[in-house]
C-alpha cells in the first residue's frame, strides 16, 4: 500500500553524472531499489502543478517564508485505465516537510479542485486527506499552471528504513497542454549533464551518508522544480516584452 502521510526533512543536491554514478556504486551494500524500479530501469513521473490566476503560491513559496504549500496532480508512468491519480497538498514549515495525498479518479480530482464539488467516497481513498483537500481547494481558486514531469531512480535504506533517495534526470516542463493523457514531453529544465538528487528521512541524515556526501564534496542546495520553471517563465516573458 502506497503511504499517504509524509513528515520528513528532504535536502536536495544538484550533481552531474560522473557524481551521480559514483554514488550508485556506493550505494550498493546501503540501499535496495524502491519498489517502481526493483527492474534496474527508470520509472516516470508525471505532475500537473495548480495555482491561483496570479500565481500566488509559487510566488509566495519564493519568497522563502517559514510556512509555504503547493497542489499538485501525480501519476506515476502513464494514465492507467482506471484513471487513478494522486492529489496531494505539500506543505514545509521550518524546514520539515508534510506531504498528505489521496489515491483518486482523475474526473473526481478536476471537480474538486476546479469546481470544489466533493467526489463519492471509494474504498481506495483516504477520506481524512481528502476532506484537508477539499478544504485547501476551497480557499483558492485554482486552475493547472504547469506540467512537469521527469525520470527517477529511487532507494530505500537497507538499514535505515526511514531513509530514501531519489535521483531526478531528464527533466520537462510545459505550460501548455497541461494533462496526462498529452503525453511525457516538455521543454528541459536543467542541462542533461545534472542530476537532481534528494534524501528524504525523518530523523538526521546517517553518518555514513553524511561522509560520503562530504568525501565526493556534495553540498545541499535549494531547489524547488516548479519555482525553477516559474522563474525561467519570467524570465521568457520579459525577454518577449523587450524584444
Amino acid at each position: 500500500m502506497e503511504i499517504e502521510i509524509f513528515n520528513r526533512y528532504e535536502t536536495k543536491y544538484l550533481i552531474d553524472t560522473k557524481t551521480y554514478m559514483t554514488l550508485e556504486n556506493a550505494l550498493i551494500d546501503k540501499v535496495n531499489p524502491d519498489e517502481h524500479n526493483k527492474d534496474g530501469k527508470f520509472y516516470n513521473i508525471q505532475n500537473i502543478y495548480y495555482d491561483s490566476w496570479d500565481d500566488n503560491l509559487i510566488r509566495t513559496s519564493l519568497e522563502k517564508p517559514e510556512y509555504k504549500e503547493k497542489l499538485r496532480l501525480r501519476c506515476y508512468n502513464t494514465l492507467n485505465e482506471n484513471k487513478l491519480v494522486f492529489l496531494e497538498i505539500k506543505k514545509k514549515f521550518k524546514g520539515i516537510v508534510n506531504k498528505r495525498r489521496c489515491l483518486i479518479d482523475i474526473n473526481s480530482a478536476n471537480k474538486l479542485i476546479e469546481k470544489h464539488i466533493y467526489p463519492k467516497i471509494k474504498t481506495y481513498m483516504n477520506e481524512q486527506v481528502l476532506n484537508e483537500l477539499y478544504y485547501f481547494t476551497k480557499n483558492y481558486d485554482l486552475i493547472p499552471k504547469t506540467f512537469i514531469v521527469y525520470d527517477r531512480k529511487a532507494y530505500v535504506g537497507k538499514y535505515d528504513k526511514d531513509l530514501r533517495i531519489t535521483f531526478d534526470t531528464n527533466i520537462r516542463t510545459r505550460r501548455y497542454n497541461v494533462s496526462f493523457e498529452k503525453g511525457a514531453y516538455g521543454n528541459l529544465l536543467l542541462n542533461k549533464k545534472l542530476w537532481l538528487m534528494e534524501i528524504k528521512c525523518y530523523h538526521a541524515i546517517p553518518i555514513w551518508l553524511a561522509r560520503l556526501l562530504s568525501e565526493n564534496k556534495i553540498y545541499k542546495t535549494s531547489f524547488s522544480k516548479y519555482g525553477t520553471e516559474y522563474k525561467q517563465y519570467l524570465h521568457k516573458e520579459e525577454e518577449l516584452n523587450y524584444a
